[in-house]
């Protein structure tokens, strides 16, 4: 099953924007990371941004760290409509984060998203290419990932291998991995089934979809970059504005 490029899978993103920030630090002493700023703009507005462009209607955005700023920054967006996922009694790393935020994402599948990555869309964007991608009958989830030629200010050894299919395995330790997950997926409410109780990774849940073969990844054809700390992002703002 696939779908046509101007129809897209969901009206709805989750965007995980919840963590402490550590890495960000010492910007984060005084802001949560989603609103650092790169080239003038907040980082969560690029996300958002995106979506409105692609079509995505409705944001639930998860709030732990320093909550009210972050909650005040959004408040003055009009689009897409955004819910707010209250993390602020716990933090509940990013798979807890979206079993948290369930009851307000209400459909199947959703987009999921991290915050602190900027991208450049090739001949298609990526929630559109990911909708022409995604086959609820064999995938659990759909991973964009990126190759390394791709992936600005990254320096690890990726994350993932395809197969012919386009099914994920993980990196072998100590090996180097083609693939680089962008923070950008689709997800059926099949991955979150019987999830653990309080805070855990989404990998637990990758790790299940894994091994029973839906798990399933998409190659970027644009520009990724990696937004994790200070040092990324002179360089960042350097190939969005051309100086």
């Amino acid at each position: 099953m696939t779908r046509s490029a101007a129809a897209l899978a969901s009206d709805v993103a989750l965007l995980l924007s919840a963590g402490m920030g550590k890495r960000m630090r010492p910007l984060t002493a005084t802001r949560p990371k989603p609103l650092v700023r790169v080239a003038g703009k907040a980082l969560i507005d690029y996300s958002l941004d995106k979506l409105t462009e692609a079509g995505v209607t409705r944001a639930v955005v998860n709030v732990h760290f320093m909550a009210d700023q972050l909650q005040a920054h959004l408040a003055g967006r009009q689009t897409p409509a955004i819910a707010i996922s209250d993390e602020t009694d716990a933090l509940l790393e990013t798979g807890g984060g979206m079993v948290r935020a369930t009851p307000l994402i209400a459909a199947d599948p959703f987009f999921c998203l991290n915050t602190d990555v900027i991208w450049l869309d090739g001949p298609t964007n990526a929630f559109a290419a990911l909708s022409q991608a995604w086959d609820p009958a064999k995938m659990d989830a759909l991973l964009l990932l990126v190759g390394h030629k791709q992936a600005h200010n990254y320096t690890g050894m990726g994350d993932f291998h395809l197969d012919s299919a386009g099914k994920i395995s993980r990196r072998k330790p100590g090996r180097v991995a083609p693939f680089i997950y962008t923070g950008i997926q689709i997800v059926s409410q099949r991955l979150l089934r019987e999830a653990p109780d309080g805070a855990f990774s989404t990998g637990v849940l990758w790790d299940r979809a894994i091994d029973e073969g839906r798990l399933y990844g998409l190659s970027h054809t644009g520009e990724w970059y990696e937004v994790g700390t200070p040092a990324m992002i002179a360089p960042t703002e350097a190939a969005l504005t051309g100086h």
